[in-house]
């Protein structure tokens, strides 16, 4: 009997990319699932039970077991540093995390940084011997420093047009992100099989996404 896989997959823009390649594996995940309210898709002909969850949640349902597998950006590991299997680079929604501040901004000593990252931000500044104050926010990042709460902020950037339209500009990279397929550690070794054939699968469509 084959093992059922629980597969803790984010809502939103990742997941659409991300059944995606599923069905192109061979993988028949119904294509209106992300329209569903409901939170727990079993898709036994896919040998497979989708678990809907917010993308900053994914990795943290993995590492505890409640899921054998998931999809999560790689701004998620790098921030939570959850022990998981990283298996795969998917190659789907591509986007960078950067340094953003105004045009004119200029150093000052002790800057505040705004981001929903503060353990990636405040890594970051420390390689670089550099001293902020990092200041956590949720939402509408952007704003930090139009109203003078940072001197730049950290996030994620995908096109850039929420930064021109905000007057704000890219100063410096700090990686690129893209999403990954992640393991249990435990289901790794019980569902090896099962976890195993989805990465073959998986792998042979996204060599050629992450070679562009």
């Amino acid at each position: 009997m084959q093992d059922v896989l629980k597969v803790a997959m984010p809502k939103g823009r990742i997941y659409k990319q991300a059944s995606k390649l599923f069905r192109d594996a061979g993988y028949p995940i119904p294509e209106d699932m992300d329209d569903s309210r409901k939170l727990i898709i079993p898709v036994p002909e896919a040998g497979l039970e989708f678990i809907m969850a917010k993308p900053v949640d994914v990795a943290t349902y993995v590492e505890y077991g409640v899921a054998d597998i998931g999809v999560v950006g790689k701004d998620v590991l790098m921030e939570e540093n959850r022990d998981v299997y990283e298996l795969i680079d998917l190659g789907i929604a591509r986007c960078r995390m950067s340094v953003i501040g105004l045009p004119d901004w200029k150093p000052v000593l002790n800057p505040r940084v705004a981001t929903k990252y503060p353990n990636v931000a405040s890594q970051y500044f420390r390689e670089k011997g550099q001293q902020v104050e990092v200041i956590k926010l949720n939402g509408s990042i952007e704003l930090a420093p139009l109203i003078g709460l940072a001197d730049r902020i950290v996030d994620m950037v995908e096109t850039g047009q929420t930064l021109k339209e905000n007057g704000l500009v890219e100063q410096e990279q700090i990686f690129s992100i893209t999403s990954r397929l992640i393991a249990n550690r435990v289901s790794y070794r019980m569902k090896n099989e099962s976890i195993q054939a989805l990465c073959d699968k998986l792998q042979q469509l996204t060599a050629s996404i992450t070679a562009k």
